[in-house]
């Protein structure tokens, strides 16, 4: 079974600045279930996840951030919708 992952988007009626886009992983069951190891799944997301085309290569644009069993990436630009 899947991690839940919850993505905010931005309000649509302002024009001009845009907002950054936050997807928040849960990993609580299966961590305490221990069948994933947040720790590798955080690297496991840093080494695949593309910025400018160049995997690995984050940047000041994706951020990734882990507090206890949830992971937050938080990204300035739009990831492609693959």
């Amino acid at each position: 079974m899947a991690p839940a992952v919850a993505a905010k988007k931005p309000a649509g009626g302002t024009k001009g600045k845009k907002k950054a886009q936050t997807f928040t992983i849960d990993c609580g069951k299966p961590v305490e279930d221990k069948i994933m190891d947040i720790a590798s799944f955080e690297k496991f997301l840093q080494d695949r996840i593309k910025v400018a085309g160049k995997a690995g290569v984050l940047g000041d644009t994706v951020s990734i951030t882990r507090e206890k069993n949830k992971i937050s990436v938080t990204s300035e630009n739009a990831f492609s919708k693959r």
